[in-house]
This record gives C-alpha cells, sequence and structure tokens, in this order.
C-alpha cells in the first residue's frame, strides 16, 4: 500500500511539512479538524495554521524537542483550536520533511475552563 494511503487512512490528524515551512501533505483528519480542504492546506504555510507559532524555529517545532506540545491552531472559520502536537515521526538529522500528528483538545480544554484558552487568540 504506498505511503500517502496508508497516512490518509490515519485516524489522527496529520500534517507533513517540509524544512522551509511548505504543507506537503494533510490527511483527512488534519483538514477536518481545522475546516480547510487538502488544496487549501496545500497552498498555505505551516505558520499560516496556528495563532502563535510555538518556537522560532519552525523546524525545532515540527520535529520536537520533548514530550507532546499544546498548540494553539487557527480553524478556517477563525476560531482557535487547541490540539497535542507530537514530535514528528521522521527524527533522522538529514530528513526534509517532518510528519507530525495531532489531538484536538479544544472540547476537552472548554469543559474543564483551561485558563489558556479563556482568553481570545491575538
Amino acid at each position: 500500500m504506498p505511503a500517502l494511503v496508508v497516512l490518509d487512512r490515519l485516524p489522527s490528524p496529520a500534517l507533513a511539512v517540509d524544512r522551509l515551512g511548505t504543507i506537503l501533505f494533510a490527511n483527512d483528519s488534519f483538514c477536518e479538524m481545522v475546516g480547510h480542504s487538502p488544496d487549501d492546506l496545500l497552498q498555505m504555510e505551516f505558520e499560516h495554521i496556528f495563532y502563535r507559532v510555538p518556537a522560532d524555529d519552525r523546524w525545532v517545532t515540527l520535529v520536537g524537542t520533548g514530550a507532546k506540545r499544546l498548540v494553539e491552531l487557527r480553524h478556517k472559520s477563525g476560531h482557535s483550536v487547541w490540539a497535542s502536537m507530537s514530535k514528528s515521526a521522521m527524527r533522522r538529522r538529514d530528513d526534509t520533511v517532518a510528519l507530525v500528528t495531532f489531538h484536538d483538545r479544544t472540547e476537552e480544554l472548554w469543559l474543564n475552563d483551561a485558563p489558556a484558552i479563556t482568553t481570545p487568540a491575538g
């Protein structure tokens, strides 16, 4: 089975990005989570799906330096989507593509009245 077919069938939202921040692939789960079509996302840069990019270096953000991080994504309609973002599944020093997965935590955080999401995104 081709790799893209496997990635598209993942139940978790998944995103592949190159070192320049170009989105190379987004599965249906990711598209649904942020309200964009795959074609829309392929025209966007990685930074444009965030309200706040988690680090100064986008590659460090993607490849990761530790455990999953809570990130604030920008839904097409403008509202925040809070998600845990994994470290990249591709971890070799010479990898040119990062593949990360997400776990939507928006509803969980709203129900728990998390202080991090009670203020509007800036």
